[in-house]
C-alpha cells in the first residue's frame, strides 16, 4: 500500500533524526525549534508508537510488484528498532529501578541510539529513492 510506504519513509527519517540529535546542543539554526519539539516526551511517545506500528504493518503490506516481507525488510526493521528505542528511552526515564532485562535492552538499543538513528534515516531516504529494489 502506498500509504504505508509514505508513512514508513517519513517516520523513519523523522525518528532517525530524533534519535541522532537527541542530546545535540542548540546551534542557533532553524532546526533548534524542531529539536526542541522532538525532545518533548509526548512527541517522542507518539513518534515511537507510530514508527513501530508502521514498521510492523510494513512487513504485512507490500507495494505492487514487490515481494512480501523481503521487499521492505530493511525499512520495516529500522522503523521498529527506532520506535522501540524511543519507547524504551521513555520507559527507562520513568522507571524507578529497571529490571535486568530492561538494562540489557538499554545497553543494546539506547546506548546505540545514534547508530539506530543513522540507519533509520538512511533506510528511509534510500527507500524513498529506490522504491522497487529488493530489501529496500
Amino acid at each position: 500500500m502506498i500509504q504505508f510506504y509514505l508513512l514508513s519513509v517519513v517516520l523513519n527519517v523523522i525518528a532517525g533524526y530524533a534519535l541522532y540529535s537527541f542530546q545535540a546542543e542548540a546551534k542557533g539554526t532553524r532546526f533548534d525549534g524542531v529539536r526542541e519539539f522532538i525532545q518533548d516526551s509526548t512527541t517522542r511517545l507518539l513518534l515511537g508508537v507510530l514508527c513501530g506500528t508502521t514498521g510492523m504493518f510494513k512487513l504485512l503490506t507490500v507495494m505492487r510488484g514487490d515481494l512480501p516481507v523481503i521487499g521492505d525488510l530493511v525499512p520495516a526493521v529500522a522503523g521498529m528498532a527506532a520506535g522501540f528505542t524511543m519507547l524504551l528511552e521513555l520507559y527507562r526515564s520513568g522507571a524507578a529501578a529497571p529490571s535486568p532485562a530492561v538494562q540489557r535492552l538499554d545497553s543494546l538499543f539506547v546506548a546505540n541510539r545514534r547508530i539506530i538513528g543513522i540507519v533509520s534515516m538512511a533506510s528511509g531516504l534510500i527507500h524513498f529513492l529506490f522504491a522497487n529494489v529488493l530489501f529496500l
